[in-house]
């Protein structure tokens, strides 16, 4: 073939394709047992960060895929808020609304700007090279960017009355009927406001939800299995300074019990052995959390807790087209409306990376289409 014809054939390519790393829409194929879907922008994750970024992105015609998992790290889809009954703290619902109707209001507004939806658990990761791929047990996605707001799992012990259920010694539990893990969250129910309480925990978290619930109820109890707390010590201060805080050392909860909502839990002494009623109408864990973050297997930078480590003043991670937001970067604040805040700014962070990659794209074709009719003329 000539070159006049070559560079013909080159001209004509690169008018007909659109200048982008991705099709506009998702696109699919199987490939090794795989389906495969090649998208712009993939989303990991359920809660208010995952589809505040999956709106927005939607709303920017980025036609992003979502993945919500499938009881991934035993939570339903839609996060830790599917766990929780009235969520009074969210704008917009001056009458509270449950968590599991929030977290389906924000899937219901994702799907209806766009957003593709599938309900399966992203496995495994491959960021060491563009573009960047993903695979759940079934499909495997290329994409150019993603955002991961997978969350994290608020640890909780296990003891007689600590689950879900009827409290009647049957498996059953206080879970959501006075057991919680967000002090700020829930602790200014009805069902606390001017009753004893009790903050498991020993760290920096325990002393600011000891700290906070003393705004709601008549006193609150730390029950710590040591002798010692390993918060700060300043934080341990305030404590101690507290009038309406008292601890209870080397001490674990054995039990809880109470008729329909808790009404006290048994409590053992690890060096004597005995056992304690402690009347209370609230039990907190302040034992930390755990971000989803083992699927990742290295493949951006964590911190030493395991949560995801992005820039300064935006939601970048370590991997260029890599964004991180909610409470799997987040450690300190920990609540729906911030999750949701740093999902508005990885959806807008994509989108202005993506817009930086197709800008370099496209000088890349132009200066192929230049050398192209170079060649014709000479």
């Amino acid at each position: 073939m000539s070159c006049l014809n070559r560079s013909r054939l080159l001209i004509k390519s690169l008018i007909s394709r659109p200048p982008s790393l991705a099709s506009a829409f998702s696109s699919s194929a199987v490939m090794n047992g795989l389906e495969t879907h090649k998208t712009k922008l993939c989303i990991v994750g359920s809660g208010p960060a995952a589809h505040t970024a999956a709106i927005y992105a939607a709303r920017a015609e980025l036609n992003p895929l979502l993945f919500e998992g499938w009881m991934a790290n035993d939570i339903a889809p839609g996060g830790q808020l599917t766990t929780t009954t009235d969520v009074e703290n969210f704008p917009g619902f001056p009458d509270g609304i449950l968590g599991a109707d929030l977290t389906d209001n924000f899937r219901r507004q994702s799907e209806r700007f766009g957003a593709k939806i599938f309900t399966e658990t992203v496995t495994k990761v491959d960021f060491s090279s563009k573009p960047l791929k993903l695979f759940t047990d079934s499909r495997a996605v290329i994409a150019d960017a993603v955002i991961l707001a997978t969350g994290a799992v608020a640890k909780r012990l296990t003891f007689p009355g600590s689950g879900d259920g009827s409290g009647d010694g049957s498996g059953g539990g206080f879970w959501n009927r006075g057991i919680s893990a967000c002090a700020v969250c829930d602790g200014a129910a009805p069902i606390f406001r001017g009753k004893a309480l009790a903050v498991i925990g020993g760290g920096d978290s325990a002393m600011e939800e000891a700290s906070f619930l003393t705004k709601y109820g008549s006193k609150v109890s730390i029950i710590h299995r040591r002798d010692a707390f390993r918060a700060s010590k300043i934080m341990q201060q305030r404590v101690f300074a507290n009038p309406k805080i008292d601890v209870v050392w080397n001490s674990t909860v054995v039990e809880a019990y109470g008729d329909g909502v808790l009404g006290g839990l048994k409590v053992k002494n690890v060096v004597t052995g005995d056992v304690e009623d402690l009347r209370v109408s609230g039990l907190f864990f302040a034992i930390g959390h755990e971000p989803a973050t083992r699927f990742l297997d290295g493949a951006v930078e964590l911190d030493s807790d395991g949560y995801v480590v992005t820039k300064a003043g935006s939601t970048e991670t370590s991997v260029a087209g890599v964004f991180a937001a909610g409470d799997v970067q987040d450690k300190k604040y920990r609540q729906a409306v911030t999750a949701a805040g740093t999902g508005c700014m990885a959806a807008l962070d994509a989108e202005h990376y993506l817009q930086e990659i197709g800008s370099q794209q496209v000088g890349v074709e132009y200066r192929m289409l230049f050398k192209a009719v170079a060649l014709m003329l000479n």
